[in-house]
């Protein structure tokens, strides 16, 4: 009988603790994915109601104020790549329009072009476009 109570005390605060984290996870991305974009595996995207002429200036602004060197685009279906360096870290912006007037912009660093990420330069490339965006 005492060990049936152990193990269901066991379940039940597994159970508890489980519960927190689906929770905790949800208050983490509604905080966090309100400022700028959102993030997967250290992609960063953020989607602007602007179309993308307008999205690909901002952006080459926001890599000029941070001293971000644009090395080339590339066409890609809907849209264009932007690939720069800044320092060590290899810079990838993709730009994809999904209608006339709405952008979506996704951002990727990576350090020295390996599995290493940087996600909050990466956060502040798009921050720096929106706020390009916003003063013109």
């Amino acid at each position: 009988m005492r060990k049936n109570i152990t193990f269901l005390t066991f379940l039940v605060i597994a159970q508890l603790v489980c519960a927190c984290v689906p929770v905790a996870l949800t208050a983490g991305g509604v905080g966090g994915g309100v400022a700028a974009s959102h993030q997967m595996g250290g992609l960063v995207y953020r989607t602007f109601t602007e179309p993308l002429p307008r999205v690909r200036s901002a952006t080459l602004a926001a890599f000029k104020r941070m001293a971000i060197k644009p090395e080339r685009t590339e066409k890609i279906e809907l849209g264009e790549r932007i690939l720069a360096r800044a320092g060590d870290r290899d810079v990838e912006v993709e730009l994809e329009a999904l209608t006339s007037n709405t952008t979506r912009m996704r951002a990727t660093v990576r350090r020295n072009g390996g599995m290493v990420v940087d996600s909050a330069t990466a956060v502040e490339i798009i921050t720096q476009t929106e706020q390009a965006i916003n003063h013109k």
